[in-house]
């Protein structure tokens, strides 16, 4: 997700090195993709597929250039780095391994509008408690208006929000819900931590409706 919402605000060119890999040592493949203005190196196991693939995915790689000695459980730095480096010096990708047909991709959780309420998944939460949902603007717009409240059931519990442009136009301590600046539907405590008051952990599925 933060790899998702990050990429886009780089320079065209820039060159992703990113590691999340409990397969590291196995089977899984080291991956090399090429989309419309980016390279994305890691692990073949989903973690690259959400942004590259929001790009354009023009090539993929299983990347063969490496270190002369490979460790079995640091492949970030034996061969991922060592990947990263080439791309750099100008050395074209389909130089550093062999072209892969497929690759495993992740699924972007998903939400939907149906029969008066509001299907989502919490997804993320920021340092702040902040939690961001698989709800866009065009879903939570098609729910409700600004000012409106809405009725959130999570895994058992409900609570209130207030349906809000910006944190400013509620209380300290309010329940808010409001389209945040990566454009997901956001569900906050005023100068508090949603993640902790309300119980929102990501993964958990959310039915809102208006109250």
């Amino acid at each position: 997700f933060i790899l998702k919402s990050a990429y886009k605000w780089f320079p065209e060119g820039t060159i992703f090195v990113a590691v999340v890999d409990p397969g590291v040592g196995t089977e899984r493949a080291p991956l090399l993709l090429e989309t419309n203005r980016y390279f994305f190196i890691g692990p073949d196991n989903g973690l690259l597929s959400l942004a590259a693939d929001e790009d354009g995915v023009k090539a993929a790689y299983r990347i063969e250039a490496r270190l002369p000695a490979v460790s079995r459980t640091f492949h970030g730095r034996d061969v991922f780095a060592p990947a990263a480096a080439y791309l750099s010096l100008g050395v074209p990708p389909y130089m550093l391994g062999s072209p892969l047909s497929s690759w495993k991709r992740l699924e972007a959780p998903r939400a939907a509008v149906k029969d008066g309420a509001l299907y989502a998944s919490a997804i993320y939460s920021d340092r702040f408690g902040n939690v961001y949902t698989s709800a866009g603007a065009s879903e939570a717009l098609q729910l409700a208006s600004y000012g409106d409240w809405l009725c959130v059931e999570a895994e058992g519990r409900s609570f209130r929000a207030k349906f809000v442009e910006t944190y400013g136009r509620a209380q300290p301590g309010d329940v808010v819900a409001l389209i945040n600046s990566e454009g997901y539907l956001e569900i906050a405590v005023v100068m508090g931590n949603a993640r902790e008051a309300l119980g929102l952990k990501p993964g958990a599925g959310l039915r809102i409706t208006k109250c």
